[in-house]
């Protein structure tokens, strides 16, 4: 089988190791489709090596069939085709205690604290593993882990038919985002500096605005009769983005924090008093929230193919990930397994 292996800062090697049979309680996917995101890119960039360690196997965004089963598993069929919930909870901790598994204290991720989905063939557990429609095309299916991330963030911020609700920044989940409200009825528009990122949401019929060309806020009180938007979402990870996210909001409204930001950022705290404004933290998702994101995407109510960009074989790995930290006119990325030999 084929892995790829991330040695250490933009350093990528392509191995050839034995199978591994599956554990336990395990099953071997023959992996088809490996994404890549914006937490793979941090890792290239070496961002992460306290975490992530040398000669490990990273990617969690992933589509495949059930190759093998190992001792103890029922229930699954060899060629039934699957993605994997790539999280792990210790089941002790405050947050588990309370039932928010998903924002685990000692959260362990396959892809980054354990070998994760850039392998020909992967084994994980069981209970992680989630049954797909045999008629979704195993290429859109490498996406329902972001459209989960979508889907918890919107449940989070209990978007409704007729909420006006404003995604600022366009990438990936930001589009996600946009297209989940919209399935739920509200009335979105995203703020996108980036022209390619504005024209993708076009074709997702979604309204976007770029930020350096339109007072943003103003767009907005036309839109709501100088009210301002029920919701926004912070998807951008800029200091301009957090203050344009503050400053559309209505009285009561509802600020969602998607985007990691590594550094402290200026918050206007007086405008969260002025009209009693609300922040809600959106970490990862739960089961429920794939499930409904496997739905979405296989009755194509989020057409996630006008995401992909490019999809190339295992051998152009470094050529992916250098045309994601590029920019430029790429939204995602895959990685195709499937000619690799098992």
């Amino acid at each position: 089988m084929k892995a790829v292996v991330y040695r250490g800062a933009r350093t990528l090697d392509i191995e050839e190791r034995p199978e591994e049979e599956p554990g336990h309680g395990e099953l071997g996917i023959a992996i088809a489709y490996t994404g890549i995101c914006g937490t793979d890119l941090h890792i290239y960039h070496g961002d992460m090596d306290a975490r992530v360690g040398a000669a490990a196997v990273i990617g969690h965004e992933m589509s495949g069939r059930v190759a093998k089963l190992g001792p103890g598993v029922t229930g699954w069929s060899v060629g039934q085709p699957v993605t994997v919930m790539p999280t792990r909870s210790c089941g002790r901790c405050a947050a588990c205690r309370r039932g928010h598994s998903h924002i685990c204290h000692s959260m362990r991720f396959l892809g980054i604290d354990s070998p994760g989905a850039m392998q020909s063939q992967w084994n994980v557990p069981a209970d992680l593993v989630l049954p797909l429609p045999e008629e979704l095309p195993l290429e859109h299916a490498a996406l329902i882990e972001p459209t989960a991330v979508a889907v918890h963030d919107v449940r989070r911020a209990n978007v409704g038919a007729g909420d006006h609700v404003v995604v600022v920044g366009g990438g990936p989940v930001g589009l996600l985002i946009a297209t989940v409200a919209q399935q739920r009825r509200a009335r979105v528009l995203l703020v996108e500096p980036d022209g390619f990122r504005r024209r993708v949401a076009a074709d997702l019929g979604v309204e976007a605005l770029d930020p350096a060309a339109t007072d943003i806020v103003a767009a907005v009180n036309e839109r709501t009769m100088n009210a301002g938007a029920d919701i926004a979402f912070e998807v951008s990870g800029s200091a301009a983005g957090v203050a344009t996210a503050v400053d559309v909001l209505t009285s009561r409204g509802r600020l969602v924090m998607v985007a990691i930001h590594p550094q402290l950022r200026p918050v206007d705290l007086h405008r969260f008093f002025w009209r009693e404004l609300e922040l809600f933290g959106a970490r990862l998702y739960q089961r429920d929230d794939m499930t409904e994101a496997i739905r979405l995407v296989a009755t194509g109510e989020v057409p996630v193919q006008r995401l992909i960009s490019r999809v190339g074989p295992v051998d152009s790995v470094g050529d992916a990930f250098t045309a994601l930290e590029s920019g430029g006119s790429v939204m995602k990325v895959l990685i195709d397994w499937q000619e690799q030999p098992r």
